[in-house]
C-alpha cells in the first residue's frame, strides 16, 4: 500500500481555492496582460500581423488583446515585451464576451450588473449541489485532459458539491470545449433542450468561444456562441483546471463578490514551498502549491 507513506510524506494536496488564494506560481503562462505601448510604435502593427488568430487589434494607436481568440502562443510576448507579457493569474472567466478583450475599455456598469444579476437570479438554486453535462463540440483534445483534472485529488471539485454526470436530463450546467464541429451541432443542441430548468452554459477554452486556430469554416461555427446561449466565457487554450474551476464558479455564484467578473493575479501565499518545488523541476497545471497541513 505505496498511498499509506506518500499521505504521510506529502500531507493534504487538495487545493483551498476559493476559500484561500491558489495558483501555479511566477512563471506560469496563465494568460497575456496587456500594457500601454508607444505612441505610433510600427512593432505594434507588426504584432497585429503576426497574430496567428487575429487576437491583436489597434485602438487609438495602442494594442488590445481579445483573450477568446488568444492562443497563449507568446509570438507578442517575444516581438513586444514592453507590451505584452505572460502573467501566471488564471481568474479571467467573463459574463460577457467583449469582457475578455483586454485593456478593457469603458465597460457599461448597468449591462454588465443586469447580466450578474440575472445570472445570478436563475442560478439560485444550484448553489448546493450542482451537476455537469461535459460535451466535446470538436476539441483536439487538450481541453478534455484539464476537464478531467477537476476531479483528481488536487482540485477535488466534489468538495464543493459539483458532480459530473453522463445524463443530460439529471444535469444543471453544460460544459462545452471544441470548435462547434458542424456534426456536433445537432447533438449539442439536443443535449441542451433536455436539461432541466435551470441551466447554465460554458464555453470552455479559446476553441469554444472563437474556434480558435480553425476559426470559421466549413465544417465549424467558429465556436458555440452562436448555437448556444452561452453565460460564461473561460478564455484558456486549453484553460487549466484553475481556470476551468474560476469559471464554474462564476456561473453558479459561488464566487466571493469582489471576484465576480474581474480578471486578478492569481496568488501563491506559500513562497517557501514553491521554492522547493522548484529545486525538483518546473511546475504545470497538475503540479500547483500544496499545504502540509489542514
Amino acid at each position: 500500500m505505496p498511498w499509506i507513506p506518500r499521505g504521510l510524506r506529502d500531507g493534504i494536496v487538495t487545493s483551498r481555492y476559493p476559500h484561500r488564494p491558489d495558483g501555479y506560481g511566477e512563471g506560469f503562462r496563465g494568460t497575456v496582460v496587456v500594457h500601454p505601448g508607444r505612441e505610433g510604435d510600427h512593432r505594434v502593427a507588426a504584432i497585429a500581423e503576426a497574430c496567428p488568430t487575429g487576437a491583436i487589434s489597434i485602438e487609438a494607436g495602442q494594442p488590445r488583446l481579445d483573450r477568446g481568440r488568444c492562443i497563449l502562443c507568446g509570438r507578442c510576448t517575444e516581438m513586444y515585451p514592453q507590451a505584452f507579457r505572460f502573467d501566471p493569474g488564471f481568474e479571467s472567466s467573463a459574463v460577457r464576451r467583449d469582457r475578455l478583450v483586454v485593456p478593457e475599455g469603458d465597460e457599461d456598469d448597468a449591462a454588465l450588473a443586469l447580466a450578474r444579476s440575472e445570472l445570478a437570479r436563475r442560478v439560485k438554486a444550484l448553489r448546493r449541489s450542482v451537476h455537469i453535462r461535459h460535451v466535446d463540440a470538436g476539441s483536439d483534445g487538450a481541453d478534455e485532459w484539464e476537464v478531467a483534472a477537476l476531479t483528481n485529488p488536487v482540485y477535488d471539485v466534489q468538495r464543493l458539491g459539483i458532480y459530473f454526470t453522463a445524463s443530460p436530463k439529471h444535469a444543471d450546467l453544460l460544459l462545452v470545449t471544441g470548435v462547434g464541429a458542424v456534426g456536433m451541432l445537432g447533438p449539442l443542441s439536443q443535449t441542451f433542450e433536455v436539461m432541466p430548468e435551470p441551466k447554465v452554459v460554458i464555453a470552455a477554452g479559446v476553441d469554444a468561444i472563437s474556434g480558435g486556430l480553425i476559426g470559421n469554416g466549413y465544417a465549424t461555427r467558429g465556436g458555440v456562441a452562436d448555437s448556444l446561449p452561452v453565460d460564461v466565457f473561460v478564455p484558456g487554450s486549453p484553460p487549466t483546471p484553475f481556470a476551468l474551476l474560476h469559471g464554474i464558479l462564476l456561473a453558479i455564484g459561488l464566487l466571493p463578490t469582489a471576484r465576480r467578473g474581474a480578471t486578478r493575479r492569481s496568488m501563491n501565499p506559500r513562497p517557501s514551498v514553491q521554492s522547493e518545488r522548484a529545486a525538483h523541476g518546473p511546475s504545470s497545471p497538475e503540479d500547483p502549491p500544496r499545504e502540509d497541513g489542514p
